[in-house]
């Protein structure tokens, strides 16, 4: 599902609202998602899953054309863990 589509569904269950509220609304959301992570704090979507930040050690790599061996520095990524109900729903509508 695309971001155009989620707000078109909201728009379509909620016709009391434009579609420019419905845009502020997905941009809303995915925004405090996005600072909550920034700040290193936890987001949880009970019956559907959270995100953490998650720390990435500093290592060394290598250039895969030159082989030249490089630094990599730490970093912070996001991490999504699914819900047990979620995981269970998409595991029983899989095609067998």
């Amino acid at each position: 599902m695309l971001k155009s589509e989620l707000i078109e569904n909201l728009e379509r269950e909620n016709p009391h609202l434009s579609p420019e509220e419905c845009e502020r609304v997905v941009a809303i959301f995915f925004e405090s998602i996005t600072q909550t992570l920034e700040a290193g704090a936890r987001v949880e979507l009970r019956g559907f899953g959270s995100f953490t930040p998650r720390r990435r050690k500093a290592r060394a790599a290598r250039n895969p054309r030159t082989g030249e061996s490089i630094a990599i520095p730490e970093k912070f990524v996001p991490f999504f863990r699914t819900a047990k109900g979620l995981a269970k729903k998409i595991d029983d509508a899989s095609p067998q």
